[in-house]
């Protein structure tokens, strides 16, 4: 599709849901896409298991992805053990040798068995790029979306098939690669370090499935407004 399509529907996706920040496209592929700048903000000292990156985790391109469009590779996403597993850069065991991850299995936060069926990338990316959905200049893979509990309410009655899932926040994005819608109500270690207000929640969509979403949640989102105007007309009673 072209930029204005994917404009078209990032319009119709913010009339329809209200998000808290405008749609982001997340692409992931072989190499990095020409003619896309690079994420070329420093890499943070390397802590003493080697772990280093350009921002603390990936889920921060998110809050740094509404401002333009850039391209990553897994040395910019390597601060994070857990989000470089959930978008194919390191395997389960490579993961597993960070000591942020052992830290968040010491503490209780995660089990060990649960680690091997997070929802990851099933093919390691080259490259993933984050913009802004309206400005897209190649057909992304995710839509991304921060929104509030009243969207996800949209969502939940518009898609009998959604997902809502926990922690790490960030293997929605594997999911929607997937052909999954998936709404995730957070995780603590993404909230800290992405700084989401407690309101906040991430959806991600798969972006080949984006224009029949749209038909369901705009048409749910008429009837609400519908059934919301019947509700407050009929409390007037009460007052």
């Amino acid at each position: 599709m072209t930029t204005a399509d994917w404009n078209s529907l990032a319009e119709r996706l913010t009339e329809a849901l209200r998000p808290v920040a405008a749609p982001l496209a997340i692409t992931f592929s072989p190499a990095r896409p020409e003619n896309i700048p690079t994420f070329d903000e420093p890499l943070a000292e390397p802590t003493p298991d080697g772990r280093t990156g350009r921002v603390p985790a990936g889920c921060v391109f998110w809050i740094k992805a509404g401002e333009r469009t850039f391209s990553t590779v897994a040395e910019d996403h390597g601060n994070c053990s857990v989000g470089s597993l959930t978008h194919g850069f390191k395997t389960l065991e490579e993961a597993a040798q960070g000591n942020d991850v052992a830290t968040l299995l010491d503490s209780g936060w995660v089990a060990e068995e649960v680690f091997p069926h997070i929802p990851t990338v099933a093919d390691k990316p080259g490259a993933v790029t984050y913009g802004p959905l309206a400005a897209t200049p190649i057909d992304p893979d995710v839509v991304l979306l921060r929104i509030n509990p009243h969207a996800a309410m949209v969502l939940s009655d518009a898609l009998p098939d959604l997902k809502i899932e926990g922690k790490p926040q960030c293997h929605i994005v594997a999911m929607a690669k997937d052909g999954q819608v998936a709404v995730s109500v957070g995780c603590a270690l993404s909230r800290a370090r992405t700084g989401m207000q407690a309101t906040e929640m991430t959806c991600a969509l798969p972006a080949r499935r984006l224009a029949e979403v749209l038909d369901k949640v705009e048409r749910t989102s008429q009837i609400d407004t519908l059934v919301a105007r019947y509700a407050g007309e009929d409390a007037r009673r009460f007052q």
